[in-house]
């Protein structure tokens, strides 16, 4: 008996080990992850950004030439994992448009806390990995 209830607890502890590398792992990681919804309401939201520092999820009109256009919602992100992220829209976006969801730092700008971007501008200005900027990109329904 006392060799079953050490075998489970060792076997729980490497659960408990792996599970912690895993999300260690995916912590490091910078990504934004979204899916297609509906934008009646005046919102767009992300499911889930990483975020290595306090910044914005920033949200850009796109087509299928995937190329960021002007801003059209906004919202702070903390450092970490951010889920369930909403953005008010600040003009409308119809159903079948694309949107760019994208990682934006806090960075450059001359207030902290204030977002300064405009498109092609340094203040608050998108994140890149590799040259790569950070986003996904959802259709409005």
């Amino acid at each position: 008996m006392k060799n079953t209830f050490s075998r489970i607890a060792l076997g729980l502890g490497i659960l408990t080990m792996t599970g912690a590398a895993l999300a260690d792992g995916m912590s490091g990681k910078l990504a934004v992850k979204g899916s297609d919804q509906d934008v009646s309401g005046g919102t767009v939201s992300a499911d889930m950004v990483m975020a290595d520092s306090n910044g914005w999820l920033v949200v850009h009109r796109t087509d299928k030439a995937m190329k960021p256009g002007p801003v059209v919602a906004y919202a702070p992100l903390k450092k970490g994992q951010n889920h369930d992220v909403a953005a008010i829209l600040t003009e409308p976006v119809k159903s079948g448009e694309m949107l760019m969801l994208m990682l934006h730092g806090e960075a450059g700008g001359m207030k902290t806390g204030i977002f300064e971007y405009t498109l092609g501008a340094k203040e608050d200005g998108p994140i890149k990995v590799d040259g790569k900027l950070v986003m996904d990109v959802i259709t409005a329904k």
